[in-house]
Formats: C-alpha cells, sequence, structure tokens
C-alpha cells in the first residue's frame, strides 16, 4: 500500500485529529467556541478551518490541484495572520499534521509497507508548505501594517486640519487654472 492510500483512507481520523489540535492552539474559550458553534455565520473562522484544512489534506496527499493547495494555505494563513499568532505560530499546525502523519504510518513503516523514503518525501513537501506559509503570513502582516499606518497617517493629517495647522495645498490644473489639492 502507499502512503498516499492508507492517509487518504484515514482521512477523516487524521483531519478530526488535525483540526482538534489547531482549535487547542486557541486560548481556552475560543476553543470550546471553534469546537462546539457549527453554524458557519456564527462562526465563520471555525467553518473556513475546517473547509480549508480538510481541502488543503487531500489535495496535499492526493494528486494536487495547485491552485486548490495554494489557495487553502493562504485562508488558513491569512485568518492566523491578524489573529495574535507569531509567525511560527501561524505555521505550526502544517508542522502539527506532519506529527499526526508520523504516528498515523508508524506501524505500516517499522512492518516496511510503507517506505521510510516515501514518509520522509511527504515530510519534505510538509516543510516546503510552512515555508510557503511563512512568506504568506509575512506579506499578510506587511499588508496589515500598510493599513494602519494608512489610517494612522489619515487621522494624524484630520486632525492637524482640524486645528488649522495645515492647509490644503494649491495647484494648478492641466489648463493652467489655480485648483487646490487636500
Amino acid at each position: 500500500m502507499k502512503l498516499e492510500e492508507l492517509l487518504l483512507e484515514r482521512a477523516s481520523q487524521v483531519l478530526k485529529r488535525w483540526t482538534d489540535l489547531i482549535f487547542d492552539s486557541y486560548p481556552a474559550d475560543a476553543r470550546r467556541f471553534l469546537r462546539k458553534q457549527e453554524d458557519p455565520f456564527a462562526n465563520p473562522v471555525g467553518s473556513a478551518f475546517s473547509r480549508e484544512i480538510e481541502t488543503f489534506y487531500r489535495e496535499f496527499i492526493g494528486p494536487a490541484n495547485p491552485e486548490k493547495l495554494s489557495a487553502a494555505l493562504e485562508t488558513v494563513i491569512r485568518i492566523r495572520s491578524v489573529q495574535e499568532f507569531s509567525a511560527s505560530g501561524a505555521v505550526r499546525f502544517l508542522f502539527l499534521l506532519k506529527k499526526i502523519i508520523r504516528e498515523e504510518t508508524s506501524k505500516e513503516v517499522r512492518g516496511n509497507r510503507i517506505s521510510q523514503d516515501e514518509l520522509l518525501a511527504l515530510e519534505s513537501r510538509l516543510d516546503d508548505a510552512a515555508l510557503a506559509g511563512f512568506d504568506l503570513y509575512m506579506k499578510c502582516k506587511e499588508k496589515v501594517y500598510e493599513i494602519r499606518a494608512g489610517e494612522a497617517r489619515s487621522q494624524v493629517s484630520g486632525l492637524l486640519r482640524r486645528a488649522g495647522l495645515i492647509s490644503e495645498v494649491p495647484a494648478w490644473d492641466s489648463e493652467g487654472k489655480k485648483s487646490t489639492l487636500g
């Protein structure tokens, strides 16, 4: 039996364990909510995680559609990047999958029904996904900081205008007439 076949056969138990470990990374109250609230409108984060984790898993283990795989990874990373996770905490969920896969396949690897090389190749691909996740996290954080900086500039500019400390700058339009830019 091939590793991918075994992991697809055990997909439901792997996904359940993986989701539980991901939700364990949240504070107790959030963890309970993520697990118990099944309404996707009341719990969009839990719903997105469940959906995207399954998509990622099935695309990663099976014949992958790179666009679906990338989109699933990006959705999870985007969510975690706006939460209080460090970069390592945001991508840790991929290493949790590696741990689960090792545990799920340990008997087969020990019994030589699955080669160690096959498992190592899969783990290497997970490492690559984690590196891609880290890059995504950094891009998301940069965007968050850009948005926050823009909002801060806008607020300061508005305050300075109201206080009369800055005014509109005159400019000339394309016809040579004086106009104001603000």
